[in-house]
């Protein structure tokens, strides 16, 4: 873009974004410096960049970095804006944007853009699946899969850019506008990033910010608290709800899965018994957007009742001995497990637990008596959670400090038709690099579980 042509840009953070937004700008001939807090061995990609001719610094922040002859910082979404040099981008005056800004400019293809507390990668993945199997060509990526911008920049006009988006991502953009956004929720989380619920739903808003008439909006029906607060959207829109009737969109009407067009008409999509999705509304969101992107109910019928999962989401791993065990990692606050302890018929063993960002999990209480029968906890918040599940009336307590251990204090409080599931209702980073690897280890120790018990 000529844009960017002898700029200079700052990108801040050697994460795969990071990189790719290195390379495109230096493609776009930006004069780019990449700077990364980690030392130049846990900075993955600096060879490659540095091989290129774009300078890299690693191991600290220099103060000179940041001055009035650069044009534009990029960061990695999850450095926070009270960071030394974003800050000081921010008091000079200096846009500050992460990739997926980058993204929108130079894509040629229509946005379609998934935001949300929870299911945001199983949505995203659904919709991916349905406009597959409906011969309409997309992209899918964002915070699921490849960097954003790296797709964008091949894009055709005759194709849909599927982007799964955090509220980091969506906090550092200016002009982004998806064609179809879809907000799929809002729940307490980051609120250690956002500092208060308001800065965390605004961010999320900024998916419809400059969005127009000819562009479609998409809320949950179900949750009128978070209706309230979006304000005005300029684009036409629909919900979805597994509860009640709405006034376009789609919903559950008794046993079937119905959607309601503009002018009232109505349609059977398909039957509600026939899904193989985990959530409903998941599956409900996926629905209203490819039947609004031209998909044919058929090839949408077809996905939803056939789909196996998404990796460590409500994943099925094994089962032992008449014991289910099912990896549920990505539920990393209190709301994402709620839904998973919900979505369970056996009685469950519920491994949970993880990093402490001050949640009480007091609504976890009602949802855990009438399911659960022992819990397994570890991490910052073992003793919080264990003290929850004392107050529902759980007296199956047991404190790990290994997710091997958990998994073989699990096995041995399930009987047959019991399921164990691993659920944490916390962010992984005080024991795991990452949610990723928090499941992997799981489901690594439910397999030589089973290997022993052979």
């Amino acid at each position: 873009m000529k844009r960017y042509h002898n700029q200079h840009i700052v990108v801040l953070g050697m994460a795969k974004s990071g990189v790719a937004v290195a390379k495109l700008l230096h493609r776009f001939g930006a004069h780019v410096v990449v700077n990364d807090k980690k030392p130049r061995e846990e900075a993955a990609g600096a060879d490659e960049l540095e091989a290129l001719g774009i300078p890299v610094i690693c191991g600290h922040h220099p103060d000179d970095l940041i001055h009035e002859g650069v044009a534009l910082v990029v960061k990695n979404p999850g450095i926070p804006y009270e960071a030394p040099p974003v800050a000081k981008a921010l008091a000079l005056g200096i846009p500050v944007v992460t990739e997926v800004e980058l993204a929108y400019l130079i894509s040629q293809a229509p946005i379609i853009g998934i935001t949300g507390s929870n299911g945001k990668t199983t949505t995203t993945t659904l919709i991916g699946l349905i406009l597959k199997e409906a011969g309409i060509d997309s992209l899918v990526g964002g915070n699921i899969g490849t960097v954003l911008c790296s797709l964008a920049e091949t894009a055709r006009p005759d194709q849909l850019l599927v982007a799964e988006l955090s509220s980091f991502q969506l906090m550092g953009t200016q002009a982004f506008k998806p064609h179809i956004g879809v907000l799929l929720n809002l729940y307490p989380a980051h609120l250690d990033y956002h500092h208060t619920m308001d800065e965390y739903l605004a961010a999320k808003l900024k998916l419809f910010a400059n969005q127009t008439a000819d562009d479609i909006a998409i809320l949950p029906y179900d949750q009128p608290d978070v209706l309230a607060k979006c304000g005005e959207i300029k684009a036409a829109t629909y919900y979805f709800s597994k509860r009640q009737p709405v006034p376009q969109g789609v919903y559950v009407d008794g046993e079937d899965i119905v959607f309601v067009g503009p002018e009232g008409e109505r349609d059977v999509i398909m039957a509600a018994a026939d899904l193989s999705v985990a959530h409903l509304d998941n599956a409900l969101a996926a629905a209203l957007v490819t039947r609004l992107a031209g998909a044919d109910k058929q090839s949408i019928a077809k996905v939803l009742s056939t789909f196996p999962g998404v990796e460590h989401r409500m994943e099925y791993v094994a089962t032992i001995r008449g014991v289910k065990y099912y990896n549920d990692s990505k539920a990393t606050n209190p709301e994402a497990a709620s839904r998973a302890l919900q979505a369970m018929d056996e009685p469950i063993v519920w491994i949970c637990g993880g990093l402490d960002r001050g949640v009480d999990f007091r609504e976890l209480v009602p949802v855990i008596g009438p399911r659960v029968k022992a819990v397994v906890a570890l991490g910052q918040t073992a003793p919080i959670l264990l003290e929850r599940a004392k107050e529902a009336g759980i007296t199956r307590l047991i404190h790990v400090d290994t997710v091997e251990k958990a998994v073989l204090a699990a096995s041995g409080e399930a009987a047959p038709g019991d399921a164990v599931l691993l659920s944490p209702a916390c962010a992984s980073w005080d024991m795991f690099p990452s949610f990723e690897v928090r499941g992997s280890m799981f489901k690594d120790a439910v397999h030589r579980l089973r290997t022993s018990l052979a």
